[in-house]
Formats: C-alpha cells, sequence, structure tokens
C-alpha cells in the first residue's frame, strides 16, 4: 500500500503527467534509469525531464528522444545554489502542474519534494532510492543532519523505490519511511549492445599497447571515494603478470594516479576516461572488477555480465543482487585487497571458469534487468499512486 496525498490537477492532460528530477544525468546507473522511464512511460504519463548539470569529469547521458529542462542542481551542498535549485524546481512545478514528482539521487530527492510540498494541489511524490548517502559518504555530524532530513520527509513521500531490498532493508534500519511505502523495482538497462558482444574487439588493448594474451582487469565507472579505487590498485599490486584498465573518471583520478605510481604499477594501469563505445571496451577484457564500499545496483556489473564477462566485486549495498558468488563472479569484503587479488586471479587463472560465470552471468542479467519489466513494474506503481 501507498500512501495518498492531495488530489492531483483534474484536467485530463495532466492528471497523469509526471515531472522527473534527477540530481544530474552523470554516466551511470540512475541517468539510464530516468532516461528509460521517461520515455518507456511518456504513452501513459507524459514526462518532463527536469536535472542539474553534472562536472565534466563525470560525463553526461542524454537521449535525443527525451527533452530535458535544466535547473541549478548540483551535488555538494552549497546553500546558495540548493536555494536558487529549489525556488527554479517549484517554478517548475507551478509551470507544468505535474500529478507526480518522480525524484531521483539524493539532493533531487530534498530540493524537489521540499519544492513540492509549498504547493497546493501537490503532486504525488514518489522517491527513488539508487542507493543512499546515509553511510560512509559524509562525516559523522553531516551524516546525522542528512539522517534527520530524510526522516521528516519519508513522513510525506507517498511511495518509495528501492533498487534493491537490501537498499530497503538498510534505509529501514535507518529509521527512513516504513515497510508498506517502500516497493523494491530492481535497475532497467538497455542491454541490447551488451547482448550482442561476441567477442574482443581488440580496441581497448591497441589503444593501451596491450596483446591479446596479456591478462586485462577492467574498472568501469566514476571514479570517487566511496567506489575505493585504492583497494583496486592493491589489489592489482598483488597480481604481477596483470593490468588494470580504469574506464571512467572523476574526482579521484589524480589521487588514483598517484597511487598507482607508488605502488610501482604505474605502467600496468591504465587510465582510458570515458570510452565512446563502452561494450566494445568490456568485451577487451578478462574480468569486471568493483572495489566499492557502498553501492544501490551497479550498472557496470549488469553490463558486464550481459557481455559474458566475469565479475568480482565487494558484498555491498544491492550488488549481491547483481553478482551470484559462485555462479556469475565472485564477491568479497570491502577494504580486503587480499581478497579481491585472489579472485581475480582465480579467475585469471582459469579461462573454463570465466567461460562459465559468462554464460551464466549473461542468461541471468538478460531475465533480471530488462527495460521491458522496469517499464512495467514503474507503469503499475503509478497506476496505484494515482489511483482514487
Amino acid at each position: 500500500m501507498v500512501a495518498h496525498a492531495p488530489g492531483p490537477p483534474s484536467d485530463d492532460g495532466e492528471r497523469r503527467r509526471i515531472v522527473r528530477l534527477i540530481t544530474r544525468l552523470n554516466i551511470g546507473g540512475p541517468a539510464r534509469h530516468a532516461l528509460l522511464l521517461s520515455r518507456g512511460l511518456a504513452d501513459e504519463f507524459p514526462t518532463v525531464l527536469v536535472a542539474g548539470i553534472p562536472t565534466e569529469s563525470e560525463g553526461e547521458m542524454t537521449d535525443p528522444r527525451v527533452p530535458l529542462q535544466r535547473v541549478p542542481l548540483v551535488r555538494p551542498v552549497r546553500p546558495a545554489t540548493d536555494a536558487r535549485a529549489l525556488f527554479a524546481v517549484r517554478r517548475v512545478l507551478r509551470a507544468h502542474r505535474p500529478a507526480v514528482l518522480a525524484t531521483h539521487m539524493a539532493k533531487a530527492g530534498t530540493v524537489g519534494r521540499l519544492a513540492a510540498l509549498s504547493l497546493r494541489p501537490r503532486p504525488r511524490l514518489v522517491h527513488t532510492f539508487h542507493g543512499h548517502v546515509l553511510d560512509g559518504y559524509f562525516r559523522p555530524r553531516a551524516e546525522r543532519a542528512f539522517l534527520e532530513v530524510e526522516r521528516r520527509l519519508a513522513r510525506r513521500t507517498d511511495a518509495f523505490v528501492a533498487v534493491s531490498p537490501e537498499v530497503r532493508d538498510s534505509l529501514l534500519d535507518l529509521g527512513v519511511g516504513r515497510p508498506e511505502q517502500y516497493r523494491v523495482v530492481p535497475l532497467g538497462l538497455d542491454l541490447d549492445p551488451f547482448l550482442a558482444v561476441g567477442g574482443p574487439t581488440g580496441g581497448l588493448r591497441a589503444h593501451i599497447g596491450l596483446g591479446a594474451g596479456t591478462p586485462l582487469v577492467g574498472m568501469i565507472g566514476r571514479l570517487v571515494p566511496i567506489k575505493d579505487g585504492v583497494t583496486m590498485l592493491d589489489a592489482i599490486a598483488r597480481l604481477p603478470d596483470a593490468h588494470l584498465a580504469v574506464v571512467g573518471d572523476g574526482e579521484d583520478r589524480d589521487r588514483l594516479v598517484h597511487h598507482a605510481r607508488a605502488r610501482g604499477i604505474g605502467e600496468r594501469t591504465h587510465f582510458v576516461g570515458w570510452w565512446p563505445d563502452v561494450p566494445a571496451a568490456v568485451a577487451d577484457v578478462d574480468v569486471v572488477a568493483l572495489s566499492s564500499r557502498n553501492e544501490g545496483t551497479p550498472a557496470s556489473l549488469i553490463e558486464a555480465l550481459a557481455a559474458e564477462r566475469p565479475v568480482v566485486a565487494t558484498r555491498v549495498g544491492g550488488v549481491s543482487s547483481v553478482v551470484d558468488d559462485g555462479v556469475t563472479g565472485f564477491l568479497v569484503p570491502a577494504g580486503d585487497s587480499d581478497a579481491l587479488a585472489r579472485r581475480i586471479g582465480q579467475l585469471l587463472a582459469d579461462p573454463h571458469l570465466r567461460r562459465r560465470f559468462g554464460t551464466e552471468g549473461r542468461a541471468r542479467s538478460r531475465s533480471r534487468f530488462g527495460v521491458d519489466r522496469l517499464v512495467a513494474e514503474l507503469r503499475d506503481l503509478y497506476r496505484e499512486v494515482l489511483a482514487p
């Protein structure tokens, strides 16, 4: 059951309109999720997608089929900018008078819901937790403050979407919302380009100067502290024959470059930035690895499995809902570079095991994380939220 807010506008054209607000469309799962839903639900729920602007190092995902409206949302806490964003979002809501405000990511969830609560009638409020920033992202004092804000906003939110049972349970343990407010809806992605991967293309290896026989591990995604790239580099330092391709960028890049050199693996660590053809890059690696201290549902692992690549990842957040330990990859404790290295090394040494994990991973990612299932489940949720 979901709670019901004051009724939406009665005009037929507005009765099912959605404003979908996301902090930024930086490369990653939340951006893919928001774009796919905006397009896939447009027949029944006309959608206005609203987003801030990511930093240059984060990259941005857009879709020419999905119109985009900008507001001054930024990820860091900046009171003056956040106040401008609040007023800008309120203007958007007044202009479009949506039946539902669907928010994604922490800043958009806070600013969007605060803006909506001042409107009469107000839209239904649906917030998606792709993970959460209430554990491990900030210093304890700030973390406590953000948690209190989230608890208070939860009392006025009609429904929550959590991308995995682990994310939902973690939030409930923190006192955010009530069980009946939550709907677990796993991430959905357009996996066709990854399902089409047959074998290595050689493009990534040629770019970094590696032959086909050199063991290559892929680390794919944003380079930010919560991803704990230091543990990844420490693991690679324990594998003297392996190279690491770091596909992505972010604020942590300079620190990781320095750490790779300090560990004596600078020549075996290749920072290639945002690669234009990610499926082709994934096709060229032997193993995809993730060392995060916290995660929602990592899109990079779903895509790796769809491309028939085995994975080694830390057992945090919703990772275990993507990786079946011992079936499609291996899970290890966060921060344990020894365990990470041991499991990566096991896969690099066993081509048969890599093929077996890859085959099973492709089948499971296709059935669990497709677009049609995502759109159908959110369609049902919005219908329920808007039911009289």
